[in-house]
């Protein structure tokens, strides 16, 4: 790779970089509960973030790529809203305060972007070796598009997590929080808090979600610059979206089914790659069209919000 090749991503790494930090140590220094109104407006920043970076792919890189990343972005951030009701679970289930949300989904975020960089590197290495590759991936989302149909919850009981029972085994696990702080040192020994256990069991989650949408983002295009930043821009407005949404999951019945559906159509188009070429408008144009649907039939009826347990950690066996 050239010099001339790296530098975007150089660029557009260090940029992310220089967010995140302007804000964990600038606008969100001090831990404070996020109103919707300013989860409103820091949507409205990443996704203007996003369409800006869009417009510059649409310039230097014409109107098919910029389709490519627009369905790309469309694609991850309509999965990864399933994030979302693990979010709201794990804050239910540990009763994390609201104060404290926003600093946790931040490092949850990093961890994601982490993750989704090691499997966009392998996924694109697998392609670039082995192409049939991709009727895997294809296989892939069509059983978690069936594995979505039949379950019953999108998440299993945080109680019953097997996570909390294996890192019980290394630490101490404390009932209290301690502010902001992961950990905390009682009677001399070192203790996880409820902040670090819930931390954990977002990015166990992610693992999960991310084997689903990183092989989604591939059935749109395979070039690894376009996947990995409309990949990273949708995660970073993954937090402010659940600040924005978080007193409406509960009414969103469809959207587990649209998502169902999305998976589908994009594993579908993999395993027919060779056949049948997809257009990316066509593509853009059937996930807005499910993603609308969804949205107007969960305002139409009735919600069913269903609550979480709350975690006894005293009854969490070693």
């Amino acid at each position: 790779m050239s010099v001339g090749d790296a530098l975007p991503w150089v660029i557009f790494t260090a940029a992310v970089l220089a967010l995140l930090a302007l804000d964990l140590l600038v606008f969100h220094r001090s831990a404070h509960e996020v109103s919707r109104r300013e989860a409103l407006a820091w949507s409205a920043f990443w996704v203007a973030l996003a369409l800006v970076f869009n417009a510059g792919v649409y310039w230097r890189m014409g109107t098919e790529v910029g389709l490519q990343w627009t369905t790309g972005y469309l694609i991850e951030y309509s999965l990864s809203i399933d994030n979302l009701f693990v979010f709201l679970l794990t804050f239910q289930a540990l009763k994390i305060p609201a104060v404290y949300q926003h600093r946790l989904l931040f490092w949850g975020v990093i961890g994601a972007l982490v993750m989704r960089a090691v499997l966009i590197a392998v996924g694109g290495a697998l392609i670039a070796n082995f192409y049939p590759v991709l009727y895997i991936f294809g296989a892939l989302l069509i059983v978690t598009a069936i594995k979505l149909w039949r379950e019953e919850q999108h998440v299993s009981s945080t109680g019953d997590s097997r996570l909390i029972q294996f890192v019980r085994r290394f630490m101490p696990i404390t009932d209290e929080l301690a502010g902001q702080n992961f950990f905390v040192r009682r009677a001399g020994v070192w203790h996880m808090t409820t902040l670090f256990v819930a931390l954990l069991l977002i990015e166990a989650a992610d693992v999960v979600f991310a084997v689903d949408s990183v092989p989604a983002i591939f059935a749109v295009t395979s070039d690894p610059f376009i996947v990995f930043t409309a990949t990273i821009a949708a995660l970073l407005g993954l937090r402010s979206l659940y600040f924005v949404l978080s007193g409406y999951l509960g009414g969103l019945v469809y959207l587990r089914l649209a998502l169902m559906f999305i998976l589908m159509f994009v594993g579908m188009k993999l395993l027919l790659i060779d056949l049948f070429h997809v257009p990316a408008l066509i593509s853009l144009g059937v996930i807005v069209g499910i993603l609308t649907v969804a949205v107007i039939a969960s305002m139409l009826s009735t919600p069913k919000p269903s609550p979480a347990r709350e975690v006894d950690f005293d009854h969490v066996q070693h």
